[in-house]
Order: structure tokens, then C-alpha cells, then sequence
């Protein structure tokens, strides 16, 4: 890695076409670094080529079209403005390919009766990891992103740290990223608050200054994820039985994909009490509701972990702050890992509720909930 001040060397941007990335790529050309502009190109086979073919292939993505979500033509063309204004090179990459497999563990999640987070996969496999790759293949030192988090530095190390504005921390979302690879990760807007980042883009004249955020996931625009799911998995759109606790069937619904844990609202089922979902059977396609005291949970088992501190740290019991949703806040727990199985066992100091298997459990420093220390994905909850 360079280590001149004055020369930090090329870092490779992913730019969306949004604010938040185009103030980072701003900022990082002011910083000295050689900046190269990337765009990753993830469309629908029915949408307007003008793409190349091929994961990685890039081009300079001539035809502009709209829909909604990110990721589209017309955030390109938008990514393609603010290359030009400030003076960087700019690529469209091809990763249509990559990202087919994000929609498939998206439906099979559902299939399997979880609810997934596809936005930290394309982080963990695309972001950080294709963007990776290319970066490497264009000779660039580092990679960088638009999310709101920190790079900092813990005990001689770099550290995954959360953002300066609370309330559009992404750090959750890139728990899954290698501890090797924060030494050549770039976030320069987290030392910020998204109101001084519009001002930034508007002062530097970049067009997206006032261009609203994205609030779906991308593929699915309409947010009708049921409807998604049906479309690439027309058998899971078949009748089942909602039942209680006690498995008296009081209700039906049109697959257990179309629910998730802690939903209350469009159940299709009177009652005087507040019921809620409290779990989904995929292999029998039925959906158990219960109070709210039936959704807490204690603690909860997770897989798939990533760990951004030695894991002979966790061998035994370590207080932790765990969050449990991307818009939930972490609370206090305590965390081990089995190591003969590879599991993360979370114990919470006081009950949670809503724990839904599918989702991301990312652990935070117990002294300043501030430092990411990992995570993994829950697997199940646990009983009292």
C-alpha cells in the first residue's frame, strides 16, 4: 500500500448514481488519490442493453433509460455525470451474472421460511468482494463505497467502526466484510451526517445533489416481494392453515413466503387480542400467531460468521451490544462461538423480541457499541 500522504494511491469507487457515492468519490479526488469510477450494472434481462456481457466485462454504458430502485440505466447516466464533472474515469461493469445468484438466495430464503437481507450479500459478495477483484485487475490500491461507516483503527489494526450519523449507520450491512480487507477499504462519508453530505455535492455542483434516496431493494422496485417470490417459484404460491400456539387452525393464507416474523397487520384473521407472527413452517406451508410475549426470545443460534477479532476472544462468554436488524438497536448480550460447530451463541440480557432466522446478527464492542467486532446469521432463537 503507498504510504506517501501526498500520493495515497488508486482506489476504485462504486458509484450507484446516488448522493452518498458521488460525495465519496468527490471527496477522495480531493484527498489526492487517483479515483476510477465504477458502476455495477446488476439489470434484468428485459431491460435496454447497452451493457456488456459477462460478469466483470465493463464498457462505457451508452443508452439511458429509468426505472425505479437503484442499480438501473438511469442511475448510470446519473454515475456517468458526476464522473464527468469531476474529471475521473468512469466504467459500467457487467455483473448480471454475479447477482443472479443474490435473487436466488433471496427466493430460497423465503422458500425455507427466512427472511433474508440481500442488501448485506451484495455487500459481502459484490461490493466487497467482485469490486475487489476488479480493483486488483485495474491496479487499484483500494476499493471504496458511499455507506455511512468508518475505518478506524483498534489496538494496531484497522476497525470496522459505525458511522458519525446514527440514524444512517450502515455498519450492519458490512459486517460480512474480511477482516483483510478493511486495510484497503475506503468509506469517506461516515465521518459525516447526510445533511452535510447533500450540501457537500451541491457546493461541489454534482448533479444528484437533491436526487432522493433508495428505498427498496433493487430488484424489486414495487416491493411486492411475495409477487417476486411467486414468479420465480410459482409452487409457493399454494393455500396453507394459520394456527395458534396450541395448533388450533383459525385461518388460512396463500403461502408462508407472504409472512414474517413479528408481522401483525394483513394476517386475515379476526381476534379481539393483538396477534402477531410468531413463526412459519415451510415443510408443512403453515404459519403460527401468537401474543407478543410469545415472540421474545432470550437468546438465538447463528451461522456463517464473519469475525473481525480473534475468534479465541469469543471462546468463552464476552459481553457484546448485538443488533439484531438493520433498524434495530443493539442491545446487551452475551456472545461465545462453539468452535467445534462454528456457531455464535447470542444471550441477551433482557429478552428480544422479533428474533427472525434469516436475518443478520452483528455484534458491536460492549464499552461504546461503536467498534463491529462480527456477526453471523441466525439460524433459529432460542427458548427460555
Amino acid at each position: 500500500m503507498p504510504t506517501d500522504p501526498d500520493h495515497p494511491g488508486k482506489v476504485l469507487v462504486a458509484m450507484s448514481g446516488g448522493v452518498d457515492s458521488s460525495v465519496a468519490a468527490a471527496l477522495l479526488v480531493e484527498q489526492g488519490y487517483d479515483v476510477v469510477g465504477c458502476f455495477m450494472r446488476l439489470g434484468e434481462e428485459h431491460e435496454p442493453e447497452g451493457m456488456t456481457e459477462g460478469g466483470g466485462a465493463c464498457d462505457s454504458g451508452k443508452r439511458r433509460a429509468h426505472r425505479q430502485g437503484c442499480c438501473s440505466v438511469g442511475d448510470a447516466a446519473d454515475a456517468r455525470l458526476v464522473a464527468a464533472e469531476l474529471d475521473i474515469p468512469f466504467y459500467v461493469c457487467n455483473f448480471r451474472k454475479d447477482f443472479g445468484r443474490i435473487q436466488d438466495y433471496f427466493v430460497h430464503e423465503y422458500l425455507a421460511g427466512r427472511t433474508p437481507n440481500p442488501c448485506v450479500r451484495c455487500n459481502d459478495w459484490l461490493k466487497l468482494g467482485k469490486m475487489h477483484d476488479y480493483a486488483r485487475q485495474i491496479g487499484a490500491d483500494a476499493v471504496a463505497t458511499g455507506h455511512y461507516a468508518r475505518i478506524g483503527e483498534h489496538d494496531g489494526s484497522p476497525a470496522l467502526l459505525r458511522g458519525i450519523d446514527g440514524g444512517k449507520d450502515q455498519s450492519y450491512v458490512l459486517f460480512g466484510t474480511p477482516a483483510e480487507k478493511l486495510a484497503v477499504t475506503r468509506l469517506p462519508i461516515g465521518e459525516f451526517e447526510k445533511p452535510a453530505i447533500r450540501e457537500m455535492a451541491k457546493v461541489r455542483g454534482l448533479p444528484v445533489f437533491n436526487k432522493p434516496d433508495s428505498q427498496e431493494i433493487c430488484f424489486i422496485p414495487d416491493n411486492d416481494y411475495a409477487g417476486y417470490v411467486e414468479r420465480r417459484a410459482p409452487e409457493a404460491a399454494q393455500a396453507g392453515a394459520i394456527l395458534t400456539t396450541e395448533g388450533v387452525e383459525i385461518g388460512a393464507h396463500r403461502g408462508q413466503h407472504r409472512f414474517t416474523i413479528g408481522q401483525r397487520r394483513g394476517l386475515g384473521v379476526a381476534s379481539t387480542d393483538p396477534i402477531y407472527v410468531i413463526g412459519r413452517d415451510p415443510a408443512t406451508n403453515t404459519v403460527t400467531v401468537g401474543s407478543r410475549d410469545d415472540l421474545r426470545a432470550p437468546g438465538l443460534l447463528a451461522t456463517e460468521l464473519n469475525w473481525l477479532v480473534g475468534v479465541g476472544d469469543l471462546a468463552s462468554w464476552r459481553p457484546v451490544a448485538a443488533q439484531i436488524r438493520y433498524n434495530s438497536d443493539a442491545v446487551p448480550a452475551l456472545a461465545r462461538i462453539d468452535a467445534d460447530t462454528d456457531t455464535l451463541e447470542i444471550r441477551f440480557d433482557e429478552s428480544q423480541i422479533a428474533v427472525a432466522p434469516g436475518q443478520a446478527v452483528v455484534c458491536y464492542d460492549a464499552e461504546t457499541n461503536q467498534r463491529v467486532l462480527g456477526g453471523g446469521w441466525i439460524r433459529s432463537s432460542l427458548d427460555d
